[in-house]
């Protein structure tokens, strides 16, 4: 099955969590393991503490993970910061349930990193 979540800036990261336990509460199986993985490489997938502020200085700190380099990416060379951090990051989770809900930790999240929006971004999800 595919989600679709809209991101609504350049750069952003938006809280999943809540989509991924309504796929849960309709899927037969009660516990096993969720894959994600999005299907784009300029976003990533991923958990965090989402503390107020805690997104913005995620995206400060990716911004200075990237190094300021002339880039030969082929159609726009300025945009291939997106797909370093896609990489870096990663695209895809696996993730426990149980009783129809992700099991995490007190102040995990799982968050969407949105590196080139604002877009519409689909990731597959299937339970196993």
């Amino acid at each position: 099955m595919i989600i679709k979540i809209k991101t609504k800036r350049k750069k952003e990261i938006v809280d999943i969590t809540e989509e991924i336990n309504k796929f849960l509460e309709k899927q037969e199986i009660k516990s096993g393991l969720v894959f994600l993985f999005a299907l784009h490489t300029t976003c990533a997938l991923t958990t965090a503490d989402l503390d107020p502020g805690t997104d913005l200085d995620y995206l400060d700190a990716f911004e200075n993970l990237t190094p300021k380099l002339k880039y030969r990416h082929p159609h726009n060379p300025e945009h291939f910061p997106d797909h370093f951090l896609s990489s870096l990051v990663g695209i895809s989770l696996l993730l426990p349930f149980e009783n129809k809900n992700l099991f995490l930790g007190t102040w995990q999240r799982v968050i969407l990193i949105e590196f080139d929006g604002p877009r519409e971004r689909e990731i597959f999800i299937k339970t196993i």
